[in-house]
């Protein structure tokens, strides 16, 4: 069988056909008196195969993207000391099967490993297979009993019974067979130093690696693997607000909206800052029933266009375009403009309802009766949202699920295939299951973010149940140790299932470390956004530096889900007023390094200062394309107030260097080219340049 074309790895190799179904002692059910009741089955196989990953919680597939290194491990251990070896049987979605070889982690965990980057969309299966090594026993028994004068004869004798017996494998290559037999022949006279020098013969230890001589196999259950298109892990979002776009200032002092042909006149500035995604917030019409004013007051002005959360009006609800942007027609022309741009469409997905939405007239049982005869509002309490009514899904399952589906499946049809769900954990998580589950059989490239502010259980749950990405914890991981805690347990505890989608700042969220960090804060959270995962998003406006709150609330000031926003783009970078400038290079550095696209390869170092944060993103060789590794060393100054001067010590074997060897490393920010070793002075001013983005390259 030909080697998969789908994969990449290190320590790969395939078999040219499957193993035999061995039936091991052990493979068969016993029941020993008094141990086992009649009925039951030993669950045991003869060598252990047991925690196996990738595997997400509650029986759910594990995920991966197209290009994604997936590491894949088992704990697997036999009695005694005898060798064994461990290999993957991966089979695609089209039935291609390929063998890869692990290589135990000797770190006493009995965990053995291997990793490939898989390159075929679809829904793979891997299973373990475990095996006594029984070349590689003798070989490490016979070199230490010869040179200690022990068994000499007799290990001369087991290693040439060993090698007739792989000599007689009729599907070994011809040569390799004939090897083998001399090999073994001339064990046949005990003697001490052709034992040694076949037990440690180089060509015999790789003939044997290549083709293992085994017996006591076990075999583990197949494990489910759903391989999504690479978007679902990899990309670089911008969000915007339509209507904001080519909004002008009439003479009456009144703002026009913008439209999707005047926002389509930005879409080429988003571009060129490299970003992947345009994602524009609800697009439908608005109701006017309890409109929420400027700053989230409760009443609004005649010329205030409400928030676009608050979905549904005369003209329509959330199948609907709101008749100030334009028409169906329109919104077919700015997704054909972003595409031309390189840019894909996301839209907001907010499954509630304000009080002119059709549904209310026509399913009143789709929402929540009071005792009083009203409908509820959405709370969060003690607030109230008067201008929303949020969705039950209890009082009419199989009519609400259906009317989801139709939703999404309708803007699918309009050319969008990647939804940002609005607060999906207030509604049932078998609901999500279900129509994504149902969305994704029709149409595999629909990606769905989960915003998802919520406690741990629920949010990892949301991702384990289909969510392609999700909102994270990092828009409140600020600190050293804070940051070392998340990206540590994104990259590694949950990368599994839940791809975390780095948003630096929202709509709704503008935190206190932006508020009162300064520009400072705006260049460190981007610069760790755009390279601590694969996948992060500004909100437009972060190049501008908009940083004032809204009193007692952690969102801007003037907030834009309540009103028009005139921003100056092109005037406030000409002036240097803008960080567009170290987006676009952000986003260049990721599209150059395939380290930085990846999520499971992050390590946390260390330094001596509470406030600098260190840590490397690194690609083997295998997996880049290059033929070179690509490793990303990131030494940010958390602190935006300050100067930090400390020490930076690195494990340099992360990366495939020994510990004392010089390299040199170049800041892929400045141009800077320093030598560095594992361990190294930095200063990094706040008010400067508060970040090193390192690319590590050996010494020429």
């Amino acid at each position: 069988m030909p080697r998969s074309r789908y994969i990449r790895g290190v320590a790969a190799r395939t078999s040219s056909t499957r193993p035999k179904a061995l039936r091991s002692p052990a493979q068969i059910p016993l029941r020993p008196l008094g141990a086992v009741s009649d009925g039951d089955d030993l669950r045991a196989t003869r060598i252990p195969l047991l925690n196996a990953t990738p595997q997400a919680p509650g029986g759910f597939p594990p995920k991966a993207f197209v290009g994604e290194v997936v590491p894949f491990s088992v704990v697997a251990f036999r009695e005694g000391h005898d060798l064994i070896g461990v290999q993957l049987r991966l089979t695609s979605p089209d039935g291609e099967d390929s063998l890869h070889r692990l290589t135990p982690l000797l770190d006493g965990t009995d965990r053995w490993r291997t990793e490939l980057a898989i390159d075929l969309q679809g829904e793979w299966s891997f299973r373990f297979e475990a095996f006594s090594d029984d070349f590689a026993t003798w070989a490490h028994a016979a070199e230490v009993k010869v040179a200690a004068g022990v068994d000499v004869p007799i290990m001369a004798a087991l290693g040439a019974e060993l090698l007739v017996r792989a000599a007689a494998e009729k599907d070994r290559p011809l040569p390799q067979r004939r090897r083998l037999a001399a090999a073994a022949e001339s064990l046949r006279d005990g003697d001490a130093a052709t034992t040694t020098a076949l037990s440690t013969d180089p060509e015999l230890a790789t003939i044997f690696a290549e083709r293992p001589l085994t017996s006591l196999r076990s075999v583990s259950v197949a494990h489910p693997l759903r391989v999504e298109r690479t978007a679902a892990g990899v990309g670089a979002w911008y969000e915007f607000f339509p209507r904001s776009e080519g909004a002008r200032r009439l003479k009456d002092g009144t703002i026009r909206s913008g439209t999707f042909r005047t926002a389509a006149k930005r879409l080429p500035a988003v571009a060129a800052m490299g970003f992947d995604v345009i994602y524009l917030v609800p697009i439908h019409p608005i109701g006017t029933t309890n409109r929420k004013g400027r700053n989230n007051t409760l009443t609004a002005e005649p010329a205030d266009p409400g928030s676009p959360y608050a979905i549904g009006a005369a003209e329509g609800g959330h199948d609907a375009i709101h008749p100030e942007l334009g028409k169906a027609a329109d919104f077919r022309a700015f997704i054909r403009a972003a595409r031309s741009e390189g840019l894909e469409v996301a839209l907001d997905l907010a499954l509630q309802a304000s009080p002119d939405h059709p549904w209310v007239a026509e399913h009143p049982e789709w929402f929540t009766t009071l005792p009083d005869g009203t409908i509820a509002y959405a709370e969060n309490p003690p607030k109230k949202y008067q201008d929303i009514y949020p969705l039950n899904f209890d009082n009419d399952p199989e009519g609400i699920y259906q009317e989801m589906l139709r939703i999404v499946q309708h803007w699918v049809r309009e050319g969008v295939k990647i939804f940002r769900v609005d607060n999906p954990h207030t509604k049932p998580l078998q609901f999500w299951e279900w129509l994504i589950a149902t969305v994704n059989a029709a149409d595999p490239d629909v990606i769905f973010l989960a915003e998802a502010f919520t406690r741990p259980a629920v949010m990892r749950a949301l991702a384990a149940v289909g969510f392609q990405q999700s909102y994270s914890y990092f828009t409140w991981r600020n600190t050293k140790s804070e940051l070392e805690e998340f990206l540590t347990s994104v990259s590694h505890e949950t990368s599994d299932y839940m791809r975390p989608n780095l948003f630096v700042n929202t709509h709704d969220i503008l935190t206190e470390y932006l508020q009162f960090g300064g520009r400072a804060a705006y260049r460190i959270r981007a610069c760790i956004g755009a390279t601590a995962a694969p996948v992060y998003g500004v909100y437009a406006g972060y190049e501008l530096f908009e940083n004032v709150a809204r009193p007692g609330s952690e969102e801007n000031i003037d907030n834009e889900k309540y009103e028009y926003k005139l921003r100056d783009w092109e005037g406030a970078e000409a002036s240097g007023d803008s960080l567009a400038p170290l987006l676009r290079r952000l986003n260049a550095i990721r599209g150059a390094h395939p380290a930085l696209r990846q999520l499971r390869n992050l390590s946390v170092h260390w330094s001596d200062d509470d406030a600098v944060l260190v840590y490397s993103k690194h690609l083997d060789a295998a997996f880049t394309g290059s033929g070179s590794a690509d490793t990303i060393l990131v030494v940010a100054n958390v602190d935006p107030h300050s100067v930090r001067e400390t020490t930076v010590h690195l494990d340099t074997t992360v990366f495939g260097i020994p510990l004392g060897e010089e390299f040199e490393v170049e800041d892929l920010l400045t141009g800077a080219v320093w030598t560095w070793s594992d361990h190294n002075y930095v200063r990094l001013d706040a008010f400067a340049e508060p970040v090193h983005i390192l690319n590590v390259r050996k010494r020429s």
